[in-house]
Parts: structure tokens; sequence; C-alpha cells
């Protein structure tokens, strides 16, 4: 048990092998595999549900712990932070972002809403509810990829800049990821409501 709950590579394959089989055990008396259309509206909400808890999970990470946390870290600690985890963390934070958003546009189309959806529910009040979620969590998309990771790049100095750019390029994701976690709460609202309140 313990090769594989200290690797984090096998302690993910031990959770996939673990699905599968209660996926397999559950199969065996509902006959869920027939790969029908509701097979693959479950699989790509089950992905869709997967990333986005990985992007969210990331992003208030970035804002409830380590955004805070860095002014009570010791000058000569804070380039572990951001030379080894900033770094880490950003790759799935963006990955997950991109996955997020591919895979709801997945399921929105396989439910057969895309359209309504992204014309924010011209036929009926669910689509409209998930509409403006979707629409949000595409500001927040395009917030990771074109605002946030661009300065980030700069701001951990990945990318080399002056001084004056690094502190500004900081701020500026900063204050974008704050933005990103303020726009989260209705995106979740919207998402979760979408299947109750309509």
């Amino acid at each position: 048990m313990s090769a594989i709950l200290t690797n984090l590579r096998n302690t993910v394959i031990a959770g996939v092998v673990l699905a599968v089989i209660i996926f397999a055990a559950l199969d065996l008396s509902l006959g869920l595999t027939s790969f029908a259309e509701g097979f693959w509206q479950w699989l790509f909400r089950y992905l869709h549900v997967a990333s986005g808890v990985m992007w969210i999970g990331l992003l208030w990470y970035f804002n409830f712990v380590q955004i805070p946390s860095m002014p009570k870290i010791p000058d000569e600690q804070k380039p572990a932070i951001g030379k080894v985890i900033a770094p880490a963390a950003l790759f799935w934070f963006r990955w997950a972002a991109m996955f997020t958003l591919i895979t709801g546009l997945i399921v929105a189309y396989l439910h057969g809403y895309i359209v309504d959806a992204l014309l924010l529910g011209t036929q009926t009040g669910q689509a409209r509810l998930i509409g403006l979620g979707m629409w949000i969590a595409i500001i927040m998309w395009f917030n990771v990829w074109f605002v946030i990771w661009p300065n980030q790049k700069k701001a951990l100095g990945i990318v080399t800049v002056e001084a004056d750019v690094k502190a500004k390029a900081a701020r500026t994701a900063m204050l974008f990821s704050r933005t990103n976690t303020v726009l989260s709460v209705p995106m979740l609202m919207l998402m979760t409501a979408q299947m109750h309140l309509s």
C-alpha cells in the first residue's frame, strides 16, 4: 500500500483502477455500458466535473492559501514557491481550465442545449441558467490563458523582464485571479441551479 500512496502517479492509477472496478461491478447489476448516448453524456460530465474540481480547487488554493501566505514567508524561502510550487500548480491550473471548458462544451452538445445555452436560453430557463454559467466560465478560461498565465510567466521569472514590469505583471495576475474567484461563486451557483431550479 505504501508504494501506491507514496507515489502520485501510482495513487492516480489506483484511483482510476478503483473507479473502473466500481463501474464494472455496477455494470454487472445495472447494465450501464450499452455505450448509448446516456453513457457518453455521463462520461463527459464526469470528466467535466473532475477537471472543474481541479481548476476551481487550484484557483481557490492560490487565493485562499498561497497569495495571503506569501508575505509571511521569509524572503530566503520564497524561491521555493516561485520556482517550484507555483509553476507546477499553474501548469495543472491552466490545463484543468482548458479541459473543463472542452468537456463542458461537449456535455452541452451531447445534451442538445449548446446553441440555446450560448444564446442565453431563448428557449428554456434551464438553458438560460447553464448558458450564463457557461459564459462566465468562458470568461474565466480566457483570463487564465490570456491574462493570468502570461503575467505569471513574467512574475515568476519564466520570462525575463525588468523589475517594474515583473511587479506590474504580478499585480495584474493577482487581480485577474481574484476576478476569477469572484466569478467562480456565481458560475458554480448557475451550474448547479440549472439542474434543480428550472
